[in-house]
């Protein structure tokens, strides 16, 4: 692992823990339901605190898996599976605050975003 990636993977752990941070401010400060605003913030700052999160273990896992050599990709590949799962829990989220959320829609999101991320990390 080079310091690039040491300096890269301690950026968003620290991003992580400002935007957990953040989530539990907002947890325990505001009620969802008195304002709608604040729970669709809510479920922004969950989603992006969940994101920001799984970044470093998205590389870290095929880093671990070349044999701890880090492949030209690997971190933007990282990054964008952060982003598919910031972008699920925040629809999660803000469904189940408006109360729509169902088993069907639930799936229908994780295959469609499974499809998708299939599709994109094909090898050529």
């Amino acid at each position: 692992m080079g310091a690039k990636d040491r300096l890269v993977n301690t950026f968003f752990i620290g991003a992580a823990i400002v935007a957990w941070i953040a989530v539990a401010q907002i947890v325990t400060t505001t009620y969802p339901r008195d304002n709608s605003t604040s729970g669709l913030v809510g479920a922004g700052i969950i989603g992006l605190a969940c994101g920001l999160t799984t970044v470093p273990l998205f590389w870290l896992v095929p880093f671990a898996r070349h044999r701890r050599i880090a492949l030209l990709g690997d971190w933007g590949r990282s990054i964008r599976r952060g982003a598919w799962v910031a972008a699920v829990i925040t629809l999660f989220v803000a469904l189940r605050i408006q109360g729509v959320l169902s088993l069907p829609i639930a799936v229908f999101v994780v295959v469609l975003v499974l499809m998708a991320e299939i599709t994109l990390s094909m090898e050529r």
